[in-house]
């Protein structure tokens, strides 16, 4: 269960604000952004999350190799 909780929060995070921001750029905050928001957002957070899944245990190991030769 531990392991969960940081993929479920990261992807929470990512998806929430990308969602909103690129929703925002691509089609204003006019009438009906919330509602699309909200779709772009139940798309992306599930694929984030499985993303966040599978890969994240290896993006943060390549992250600290490469931290280690900066």
């Amino acid at each position: 269960m531990k392991k969960l909780v940081f993929p479920f929060f990261m992807s929470l995070y990512m998806a929430f604000f990308m969602t909103f921001v690129i929703t925002w750029i691509n089609t204003g905050l006019g009438s009906g952004f919330i509602g699309r928001w909200a779709i772009a957002f139940i798309i992306a957070w599930p694929i984030a999350a499985v993303l966040v899944l599978i890969g994240g245990h290896r993006v943060r190991a390549f992250s600290e190799r490469l931290s280690q030769k900066l």
